[in-house]
């Protein structure tokens, strides 16, 4: 190797690794986001004056942006290019932070939140795109799959501690605006990663009606299942939005199978590897995000925890995360996708059945939370590698977008539809008391179902990527790729004190 060739391998590598770092700040960013507002709701209520009602829009509104949005941005990705899209939703993302930090009205601080949602629709998708089309399959892009992993468990667990420590030392407007200095790295990140694809594709087309009647749809269904924590099921609002997003979701299939240049390419689910990891992402999120509001739950209202030291008891979770991270980059190759997911997906649900047998009145810390997070957690950590490698497998390049907009759809979908009928279920069991004793029996019931479901996508897994799955290239020989044109527990804990009723129904949705 020449002198000249050396140092265009080194930029090449360079430019690689700031890649990895701005994929990996935007997935903190996101997770952070979505749990450290929750402990300063009680502050914002009464310094902004939110009736009860009111209060619940500051979650959902960045929920319903994000849901409704995701497919939208992931496509917009892959046909204007990464640099546009990731500039403009982390300019989009901060501004509104700023904003949000700076609300002095409900309806200011609401819209400053839908803003938030609508700038990580555009930057989750990318997040993961970045991985998956700056590394090759193989050794380099497992060890940067587990670090995105990571990465989301982090900025979850570190939001529900900052948000309590920040509530208490600055006030509520801290949580918004400490995305702003995060905002501000990732931008100089994306420039000196030398990110390209600014231009659009050559004879690109966005498939207007499908992204109408996506964006539509989804949002519907993600408004549907948050109006239950105010409407039952079987009431007329709610049935009625959830009929209303089904025939929109039903007239998308309709225009993308006829479309020439659709949003999301039906073909794109015909292969195994990627209609698998979109069945276990809905299953997992659905128990993953559920089981971690109603720990919140437990910490908070049976055992008696404050929000910095539910925060702090959440952090043994992040580290077991990264640890069955680690231990996924090193035998995906061995055990294949399939086996990798399985086998985190049955530790999942066998940590979230501890979790069940021991939510009792009188647990406590060790046996009631450590012991159970550290193995629902290493469970969880084992997943993130082998769903990212599924998720990839035969998609073009120009169609990574897409396939990362699905993926982190499915999870959003997922999360909102499994924690708005396990809230139902907690709430059926516990009934009309408020004693310790009654609210953990319902938390008990829900972190059943929350095993169950983790051990249905465990079997998915199974099923559908038998054997060693298609990892045949994950034991190739790792190169330096070159800085190529690129295209989300997201951490779902929610710390609400003050926002929950006695009876431990939601009142509030992520």
């Amino acid at each position: 190797m020449t002198a000249r060739e050396g140092d265009v391998v080194d930029e090449q590598s360079r430019h690689t690794r700031w890649l990895l770092v701005v994929a990996l700040i935007v997935q903190f960013m996101v997770a952070l986001d979505m749990s450290v507002v929750n402990v300063a709701l009680p502050d914002m209520r009464s310094d902004l004056g939110f009736t009860p009602q009111g209060l619940l829009w500051v979650v959902n509104a960045y929920a319903l942006a994000f849901g409704g949005l995701l497919m939208l941005g992931g496509r917009l990705a892959d046909l204007l290019g990464s640099r546009v899209i990731l500039t403009a939703g982390l300019v989009l993302f901060g501004a509104a932070s700023l904003a949000g930090g700076l609300a002095w009205s409900p309806g200011g601080l609401i819209a400053a939140r839908a803003v938030q949602g609508i700038g990580a629709a555009a930057l989750a998708p990318v997040a993961f795109a970045l991985i998956a089309l700056a590394f090759p399959a193989g050794p380099a892009r497992s060890r940067a799959l587990g670090l995105w992993g990571m990465a989301g468990a982090a900025g979850g667990a570190v939001g529900v501690l900052a948000g309590g420590v920040l509530t208490d030392a600055a006030g509520w407007r801290a949580v918004m605006l400490v995305n702003v200095p995060i905002v501000g790295f990732a931008l100089v990140g994306a420039v000196r990663s030398g990110l390209r694809g600014g231009a659009a594709r050559s004879g690109a087309r966005l498939d207007v009606a499908g992204a109408l009647l996506a964006t539509a749809g989804t949002t519907l269904l993600v408004l549907g299942l948050v109006r239950t924590s105010t409407d039952a099921w079987g009431s007329a609002r709610t049935l009625g939005t959830l009929g209303a997003a089904v025939l929109l979701l039903i007239a998308f299939v309709v225009v993308e199978l006829r479309t020439r240049t659709p949003l999301l390419r039906p073909g794109l689910l015909t292969g195994r590897p990627v209609l698998t990891a979109n069945l276990f992402c809905l299953l997992l999120s659905s128990g993953q995000f559920a089981a971690f509001y109603f720990v919140s739950l437990y910490m908070q209202q049976v055992l008696d925890y404050g929000p910095t030291a539910a925060g702090i008891a959440f952090l043994p979770f992040s580290a077991g995360v990264v640890a069955g991270s680690i231990v996924a980059t090193r035998t995906v190759a061995s055990l294949g996708t399939g086996r990798l997911l399985a086998l985190g997906g049955f530790l999942a649900a066998l940590g979230l059945a501890g979790f069940a047998a021991t939510a009792r009145a009188d647990g406590g810390f060790l046996y009631s939370i450590l012991g159970p997070s550290l193995v629902c957690s290493i469970g969880i950590g084992m997943c993130f590698v082998p769903l990212g490698t599924a998720a990839t497998t035969d998609v073009a390049p120009d169609e990574t977008g897409m396939a990362s907009g699905l993926l982190n759809s499915a999870r959003q979908v997922g999360g909102s539809l499994g924690l708005a009928v396990l809230v139902t279920v907690a709430a059926r069991v516990t009934g009309d008391g408020g004693r310790p004793a009654d609210l953990a029996a319902g938390y008990s019931a829900a972190f059943w179902v929350c095993a169950g479901l983790l051990a249905v996508a465990a079997l998915v897994a199974l099923v559908l990527l038998p054997g060693r799955g298609r990892t045949a290239a994950a034991g190739a020989p790792e190169t330096i790729p070159e800085a190529a044109p690129v295209a989300g527990p997201e951490n779902s804990q929610k710390n609400l004190r003050g926002t929950v009723d006695p009876a431990g129904s939601r009142s509030t949705q992520g």
